[in-house]
């Protein structure tokens, strides 16, 4: 099919992935209310167009924590993205690299951090959550530094995971077992190409980082029930000092939405932080990212860096977080659906389609500089 913008990739996805897979990529908790509202509220935001302007010469280069970057953008971290890709992580990085901007690798990946590290060829980011084995954490750090990345994403609203209606109808949750086993098969069957390029060829799904701690087992039941056991319920602002004890490069919490929050994290020293509701996926019914970001970055915009993710669609989107007051934004479904139709080339043409299409809305909107865009180019 020919590929046109995010929403393209998304059915291109839909066409190649196993069912429960797309469903764990497309879907968010409970109604689905915030996920909605993410693209909804984002596209709803009027771009203030200018004319006679002179923008011959656009600069989408941004610096964040101490990178220049090609644009103001970054691959957001997403657990068993290798499932979508023969070994993903590895591909998506490889696409972020050539555009010249981070990707971020999750804890929760399939290819593991050493296996990234030694496919790269420019620093990468890392995403951690709280692990009640803080063993295993100190080892996931050290790697990280081994590796020499720059950023440590430190993801702050999985105390507990959301309830995802999708992934039980799916046969990704719920039915445990062979039976659940068996759905997963026949969907998987179903879509051949899939099969092949991941299911077979791409292995080992020995699912990354945690494997040393399954001891063997690769289930995705396994990798579930390892997540309900090991994400930290008890998770407080105290523990930052564990990770900064650990860790002294730039530190970012990922998943503010109060303005509360948000000067807290100023307050214990967080380099930045990601305004995000985890893609929908959590708490339902919780504002849009688009709604919460403004309040928050006029409560901490001068004291930290606010990055935003949720419902980003285009470079327009990419514009309308800017204007918003965002520094940079994380792109996620939208690499998530570009991997699984295509690959590293996917990827490659998602990020040339977000850097386009970020050029035409500032040239409209008579900006040549990203940090030129603000408040004032909302109509």
């Amino acid at each position: 099919m020919i590929i046109a913008n995010i929403a393209d990739f998304r059915e291109a996805a839909r066409r190649r992935l196993p069912h429960f897979l797309f469903e764990y990529i497309d879907g968010g908790s409970y109604a689905e209310a915030t996920l909605g509202r993410n693209v909804s509220d984002l596209a709803a935001l009027a771009l203030r167009q200018r004319i006679l302007v002179d923008v011959a010469d656009i600069d989408l280069s941004a610096e964040l924590f101490g990178q220049r970057l090609a644009m103001p953008v970054a691959l957001a971290p997403i657990g068993l993205a290798g499932m979508n890709a023969r070994r993903g992580e590895v591909q998506a990085l490889r696409a972020a690299e050539a555009a010249g901007v981070p990707f971020t690798l999750s804890t929760v990946s399939v290819c593991p951090l050493a296996e990234v590290a030694a496919a790269a060829t420019k620093p990468f980011w890392f995403q951690l959550y709280m692990i009640r084995d803080r063993g295993f954490m100190r080892e996931l750090l050290a790697q990280a530094r081994e590796a020499q990345c720059p950023a440590l994403v430190f993801t702050v609203d999985m105390a507990v995971p959301g309830s995802r209606y999708r992934d039980v109808r799916s046969g990704l949750a719920g039915a445990a077992g062979p039976l659940g086993a068996m759905r997963r098969v026949v969907q998987a069957a179903m879509r051949p190409g899939w099969a092949w390029d991941v299911g077979l060829w791409g292995r080992p799904h020995h699912l990354g980082n945690i494997a040393p701690l399954l001891q063997g087992r690769t289930g995705l039941e396994d990798f579930f029930a390892w997540m309900r056991a090991n994400f930290d319920s008890s998770i407080h602002w105290r523990d930052l000092d564990f990770i900064r004890s650990e860790w002294t490069g730039p530190l970012i919490l990922k998943g503010i939405l109060d303005p509360e929050d948000a000067k807290a994290a100023a307050d214990v020293g967080a380099d930045g932080i990601v305004v995000s509701n985890h893609g929908g996926r959590q708490l339902d019914g919780v504002l849009s990212t688009a709604r919460a970001l403004p309040p928050i970055a006029d409560a901490v915009g001068d004291k930290l860096t606010v990055l935003a993710d949720g419902g980003i669609r285009s470079g327009l989107d990419v514009v309308r977080m800017l204007a918003l007051g965002a520094k940079g934004v994380l792109l996620g479904r939208a690499w998530a659906f570009a991997l699984a139709a295509g690959g590293e080339a996917g990827v490659a043409k998602m990020l040339r389609l977000i850097e386009a299409e970020m050029r035409v809305a500032m040239a409209l909107t008579g900006v040549t500089r990203v940090e030129q865009i603000s408040r004032d180019n909302l109509a």
